[in-house]
């Protein structure tokens, strides 16, 4: 008779995993440069809870999130309770009760910890970091430019200058098909074809929209090159007014930040179910996952909001490796205050010491502090 072989104690839930030294200070670190930048365009932060009573974290643009959430029952109240999956329904829920008589624009940040049901293939994490901006208020191109801008500045503070910013529009697709009359089984199918940027199925299922349909996946690229694209393309007005729109705020973008990189997929719908206008993805250059993504939606009753979440986890994975903070073994007795003050990482002995240069490797630190002077240590 055998017995069970114990659990191993490090070993986590698929998709969760420990950060360890020195990733948990670079993440952390990361992610206060980019709080600090939103900070200084004035976006104010704010902290909601991790987890909310489920019928109000699953309201309005939350419940497109209502398959990704963990539930537990409220042992003081007995009612379900949900943890948030994703950030952006809180501050719109914050906005429109909390807020609700701030003065607009309201300008938010956030950063924190997203638990979900499930990862996808590109990424197995089910906890995923978050920091983010919200503009409530507003419906303008300008509102839209300036989460870009803002945006692709405080990753610019982290190394990352090559970004490339996707625009899209998930509203106009739906309206073409509405007001084309296109329902049912060949709405679906289109859809499909769309979503997977099949020409052949888009022709095949497209009927009287083919030609059109076609077109607009043609289109995708460059900004300049998909605008005029777009232009081109006849669309009936519902459809037009959103094209419109989008290339309005590639100007007021433009108008900001000329060097910036854009694109734009006028085709593209797959955007999270409560974005109601343009919409960003962030990419990096030889870099597959997003960085970073967000839209305009509404908030409340109906206010007009946008913004944009940026994956501290993806970005650091993209950006410029960051220096650990310089370690110094610190003997026994001695003051490390100024040291500190200097950005260095100080470690004290808690005894007396015989060789201090083997006790600061065995520690990893990379300096020591003898006879008050500072001393690098040789690298291995």
């Amino acid at each position: 008779m055998t017995e069970d072989i114990p659990p191993n104690p490090a070993l986590l839930p698929a998709g969760l995993r420990d950060l360890l030294p020195p990733d948990a200070e670079t993440e952390a670190s990361a992610v206060e440069a980019v709080m600090d930048h939103f900070a200084g365009h004035g976006y104010q932060r704010v902290k909601p809870p991790l987890l909310e009573f489920e019928d109000s974290l699953l309201a309005a643009t939350g419940a497109a999130m209502a398959d990704q959430v963990f539930r537990l029952m409220d042992p003081d109240t007995h009612r379900m309770m949900a943890i948030r999956a994703d950030m952006t329904p809180q501050i719109a829920r914050i906005a429109a009760t909390r807020l609700a008589r701030a003065p607009r624009p309201l300008r938010l940040s956030y950063s924190g910890q997203c638990l979900r049901v499930r990862g996808t293939q590109l990424d197995p994490d089910r906890q995923v970091p978050q920091a983010g901006l919200e503009l409530i208020g507003p419906d303008s191109p300008e509102a839209d430019a300036e989460v870009v801008v803002v945006g692709a500045e405080a990753l610019a503070a982290l190394g990352l200058t090559l970004l490339s910013f996707d625009l899209t529009m998930p509203p106009l697709v739906p309206a073409l098909l509405e007001e084309s009359g296109v329902e049912g089984p060949q709405r679906t199918a289109l859809g499909r074809a769309l979503d997977r940027k099949d020409a052949a199925g888009v022709a095949e299922h497209g009927g009287k929209l083919a030609r059109t349909l076609t077109d607009l996946l043609l289109a995708a690229g460059p900004s300049g090159r998909a605008l005029q694209a777009l232009a081109d393309v006849d669309l009936p007005p519902a459809a037009r007014a959103l094209a419109q729109r989008l290339a309005a705020t590639v100007a007021a973008i433009q108008a900001r930040a000329p060097h910036l990189k854009l694109t734009v997929d006028p085709i593209e719908f797959r955007g999270l179910k409560y974005h109601t206008g343009v919409c960003m993805t962030v990419y990096a250059p030889d870099c597959h996952e997003e960085l970073g993504r967000g839209g305009r939606y509404l908030c409340g009753d109906g206010e007009a909001a946008t913004g944009l979440t940026i994956y501290p986890d993806a970005v650091l994975r993209a950006a410029p490796g960051r220096k650990p903070r310089p370690r110094v073994f610190v003997p026994r007795g001695a003051d490390g205050t100024a040291l500190r003050a200097q950005g260095y990482a100080t470690v004290a002995g808690l005894a007396e010491i015989g060789d201090i240069l083997a006790e600061a490797k065995r520690l990893g630190c990379n300096h020591v502090l003898t006879e008050g002077r500072l001393v690098a240590l040789a690298a291995e």
